[in-house]
């Protein structure tokens, strides 16, 4: 396996445990404290790049701490690893492959080498035939098999083909046009059923997404839909109606799907960082070729700020040495990421599987079991739907859960009242977070409210809030393509610098592998084919389906 990047683990590194001992030091201060220690607080913990600000000032470390983060970047070679991602190095060493969704949305046609062959002009003559395409069915040039034009598109796949480009179809639902575009993922029958409810066969283009087209979810839907589709249309009608994403063009072809509607794929491109490449034929045919082409110039535009800017004013890097903070030097497991609009609710669970996905790992690129925690568990949800339902245990818990709260200035639809009413909350609860309640406001409050001294007495306690609660505040002008595609990037990036710092590999997947292997042999089981071994658990559980 040929060695791409540096291999020494965290532990290793002389700057970890500066930053062990700096910890213990500060551990006892508040953020508050720190605000009034520092004066120049603001200007140091404030990046602003396009339309974005963030404000990183409402977190538990100081100015050596922060020193130390960057010095720690350094100390693990992270600009010689972003400069050997972008530049095609087989950084994905366990599967001998370079790492280039950030190609698709690259802004320049300067040649990217990939084993000797520059990608640039495929990638966008791919683009130009998927643009084209999607014209066609948007401007209802493309025809069904009854000379009816498409109205409802449904994506079959799973996993990155699926989270993302449902994710983004409903993030940019406010650009999109007349096609109605839905998604079937799970295996379970009962939600491919529910999805094809009304659907009419005759105006219904279906987007099968699989690399290989031998995903077990994904291929079970797919001949499911066209068993239903045949119940009234000829086999001949199957090419008007069937579009693939996918390399294996003989067995795309073997279902019926034309050649030149079967979309490649890259091998340098992961399935959960896939959705600018023609695994977003959906989204292009939701929103239309000018929006997608706006979603990859904001990621593209990321890109650059990411390889180009200094450490200390770059947007992944300090967010991503943050989440290093928090998860090595003060024991926190999880992070809260909470968008405030409707649009993005499901940025948390595409999240979820590009972090958890990429650094759940264990062993270092040194091929040794790492001897630190490793990957953080994502969750959220939409804001203020968030406030009423996980945010007490943010407030009062025992947990220590950082936070990243993404908000817009302008709504799209323009009611002004509303959009205030969503920001005063979005601000409102960082500054709570952070400020808490003290014994001696809750006192001054109870005790204004006429209530007895034994009752005030009583409920004091329940009523302070320690504060002291870490976030990261992302205000953006406008939810647009490109500001969705710049914010999904800067994620991207940020995984991306905690892989380099953890020393592990980012971008394979093997624990994924395993369950699909041993799924079908427990299907040969139920199926009645063959009977593997099995624990006591699991051959109990055989007997009773």
């Amino acid at each position: 396996m040929q060695k791409t990047l540096p291999d020494t683990p965290a532990t290793q590194l002389k700057t970890w445990h500066e930053l062990e001992s700096h910890q213990k030091k500060i551990a006892e201060l508040s953020i508050a404290e720190h605000f009034k220690n520092e004066s120049d607080r603001m200007e140091r913990y404030w990046l602003e790049w396009e339309d974005f600000i963030v404000d990183f000032s409402k977190n538990r470390i100081d100015k050596k701490g922060l020193e130390l983060l960057l010095h720690l970047a350094e100390e693990a070679g992270l600009k010689a690893a972003i400069e050997a991602q972008f530049t095609g190095s087989k950084i994905n060493a366990t599967e001998n492959r370079a790492v280039l969704h950030t190609a698709l949305r690259r802004l320049d046609n300067q040649p990217l080498l990939v084993d000797g062959k520059d990608v640039l002009p495929e990638i966008r003559g791919t683009q130009e035939k998927m643009y084209t395409f999607c014209e066609k069915v948007i401007s209802g040039t493309w025809k069904g098999y009854t000379g009816k034009a498409i109205s409802h598109v449904v994506n079959i796949g799973i996993g990155g083909s699926d989270l993302g480009p449902a994710m983004v179809v409903e993030a940019l639902a406010h650009y999109e046009n007349h096609l109605d575009v839905r998604f079937v993922s799970n295996v379970e029958g009962d939600h491919h059923e529910e999805v094809l409810k009304g659907l009419n066969p005759e105006t219904t283009l279906f987007v099968i997404v699989s690399k290989t087209f031998t995903t077990q979810e994904t291929l079970s839907n797919a001949q499911s839909i066209r068993a239903w589709f045949l119940k009234n249309a000829p086999e001949t009608a199957v090419s008007k109606h069937f579009v693939a994403v996918s390399t294996n063009t003989e067995k795309t072809a073997a279902f019926g799907i034309a050649p030149e509607n079967t979309f490649p794929m890259n091998d340098w491109v992961g399935g959960r960082f896939s959705l600018w490449s023609t695994v977003g034929l959906s989204i292009c045919l939701a929103v239309g070729p000018e929006h997608f082409e706006g979603l990859l110039e904001g990621a593209g535009k990321m890109d650059l700020h990411f390889r180009e800017t200094p450490f200390e004013k770059n947007i992944p890097v300090i967010l991503s040495l943050l989440s290093i903070w928090y998860n090595n030097f003060w024991g926190a497991e999880s992070e809260v990421i909470v968008p405030y609009t409707q649009y993005l609710r499901n940025l948390p669970a595409y999240l979820q599987q590009g972090i958890m996905e990429s650094n759940g790992k264990s062993i270092g690129r040194d091929g040794n079991p790492v001897d630190y925690q490793t990957g953080t568990i994502i969750w959220g949800a939409s804001g203020t739907n968030a406030q009423h339902a996980f945010f007490q245990l943010i407030h009062q818990g025992t947990k220590l859960i950082p936070a990243d709260f993404i908000a817009f200035k302008k709504s799209l639809k323009g009611n002004t009242d509303h959009q205030n009413k969503l920001l005063s909350n979005f601000i409102a609860q960082t500054e709570a977070l952070m400020n808490g309640k003290t014994l001696a406001e809750v006192q001054k409050e109870l005790d204004s409210s006429g209530m007895d001294k034994a009752e005030q007495e009583r409920l004091t306690p329940f009523r302070v809030f320690e504060g002291n609660k870490p976030t990261n505040t992302l205000l953006i002008d406008q939810l647009t393509p490109a500001s969705l595609g710049a914010l999904i990037a800067m994620y991207e990036h940020k995984i991306f610098v905690q892989g380099v710092l953890w020393n592990i590999y980012s971008y394979d997947q093997w624990g994924v592998e395993l369950g699909k292997q041993l799924a079908n042999k427990v299907l040969d089981d139920i199926q009645g084919k063959q009977n593997h071994p099995h624990d006591p658990s699991t051959s109990k559980l055989l007997s009773k389906i």
